[in-house]
């Protein structure tokens, strides 16, 4: 029997990273509906019109070319975050799991219509080379990349270790563009980055969730424990998901044993639950939790989770609301199905689709100089699935103001971590006040 493997992953980025992609994925046994007799029926219009088109279209056809359109466009009629994966994108998804491939180690996006380096990671390629963040990628290997998407930039530039790629990159202040020949490298992602962010209080940083975030986790908190921290800043932060189980990894390292983190449901109405087990330390320390819109599914998860026990105060702007969750099921010829199978809920039972999570705190950052986006959430997207406990007529009766954000926030202008970081200093004084009062 083949098997499917459940992800909680956001479906809409602004930015491919050449060395993230952000399905992460865990596996479980998968039942095979019987197909009903209607269905067989209903068939036999799709072949009828894949033979006039093979035998009458104006120009040669590939049949799997057409079955792959038709899969697409299938799979696109039933909400935002299923599709259709063909070998190619099948074997990115897998490679984005492990978090290690041969690459460049440079984040893309696009910005005024154009392929543009959102930033090098430190130690690359990419950046020994020295590209730069705001750098405008003209072509890859002589290819314009005009018209190019971003997945089929990535796939160009991703590629064995040893081998070289050469980007044409336009920087402002250039007259002309120059040529870049890179050699690829084993690029190992680390979703976890850290520090001390101030006397006592330590920093964490969660990219995404993936097979070693819990791990690496671990690591951060043990190191800085060591460095005398008393109270910590969690931030997901534009953190688009991942792994089911690696959000419940987290969660444990900040709740006591068998606590229910998230439970699913799928359309039998089975529910199935996700408990800490006390596999990792534990750590109690005051902790302020930063989440925005860009905070979607897995990051979703563990900010409500630590929400629901009172275990960490939430501070930002509303998250993402992607309250569903994808099985990952591999196809014949290597292509594979993102299916949307099953709702989550917070531990009290709350479903947080196209409702997102409202922070304890809320604090806003206004963008410098004009440079925003428009914020999209999951409500925004079409054909998003609704809310059962609030429907969508009641949802229609709410006008909310577009909201837009800053493109980039530099630590100076980051009101929200600065907030959380006061705080936390005003928490320890608090308690080192009630203790000398005493």
């Amino acid at each position: 029997m083949k098997r499917r493997r459940l992800i909680a992953v956001l479906g809409w980025f602004v930015v491919v990273s050449l060395l993230i992609g952000g399905l992460l994925v865990s596996e479980t046994p998968m039942k095979i509906a019987d197909a009903e007799p209607q269905d067989y029926q209903d068939l036999r219009l799709f072949t009828e019109a894949l033979t006039i088109i093979k035998n009458s279209y104006v120009e040669e056809v590939d049949t799997k070319d057409l079955i792959y359109g038709a899969l697409k466009g299938m799979l696109r009629t039933l909400d935002p975050h299923s599709a259709f994966m063909p070998p190619d994108e099948y074997k990115e998804m897998q490679i984005d799991t492990r978090g290690e491939f041969g690459g460049l180690g440079i984040q893309i996006g696009i910005k005024k219509g154009m392929l543009t380096v959102i930033a090098p990671i430190e130690d690359t390629p990419a950046w020994k080379a020295g590209l730069k963040a705001g750098d405008k990628i003209i072509k890859v290997d002589g290819e314009s990349t005009r018209d190019m998407t971003l997945f089929e930039a990535v796939k160009k530039m991703r590629g064995p270790r040893g081998t070289e790629v050469t980007i044409t990159i336009m920087r402002e202040g250039w007259k002309e563009p120059r040529d870049f020949t890179i050699t690829r490298d084993i690029i190992k992602i680390k979703s976890v980055k850290y520090r001390v962010v101030d006397d006592g209080i330590g920093y964490v940083k969660i990219n995404q969730f993936q097979e070693r975030t819990a791990s690496e986790l671990e690591n951060a908190l043990k190191s800085l424990k060591e460095k005398e921290v008393d109270s910590l800043v969690l931030d997901l932060r534009n953190n688009p998901g991942g792994l089911l189980t690696s959000a419940v990894d987290v969660t444990e390292q900040f709740l006591p044993p068998d606590r229910l983190v998230v439970y699913i449901k799928g359309r039998t109405g089975d529910k199935t639950e996700y408990k800490t087990k006390g596999n990792r330390p534990y750590y109690d320390m005051p902790m302020i939790v930063l989440v925005n819109h860009g905070s979607a599914s897995a990051s979703e998860i563990v900010a409500g989770a630590l929400k629901d026990w009172k275990r960490a105060v939430l501070l930002g702007v509303k998250t993402f609301g992607k309250g569903s969750v994808q099985s990952v099921i591999q196809l014949s010829g290597g292509s594979g199905l993102r299916l949307t199978t099953a709702k989550y809920y917070t531990p009290k039972g709350i479903s947080i689709q196209n409702e997102g999570i409202e922070p304890d705190i809320v604090v806003k950052i206004k963008p410098q100089n004009g440079e925003a986006y428009p914020v999209i959430r999951e409500k925004d997207l079409e054909h998003h699935l609704e809310n059962e406990q609030k429907p969508e007529e009641e949802n229609q009766q709410k006008k909310e103001e577009k909201e837009v954000a800053p493109i980039q926030v530099d630590e100076d202008n980051d009101v929200q971590l600065q907030r959380a970081i006061d705080l936390l200093k005003g928490w320890r004084v608090f308690r080192q006040t009630s203790q000398a009062g005493k």
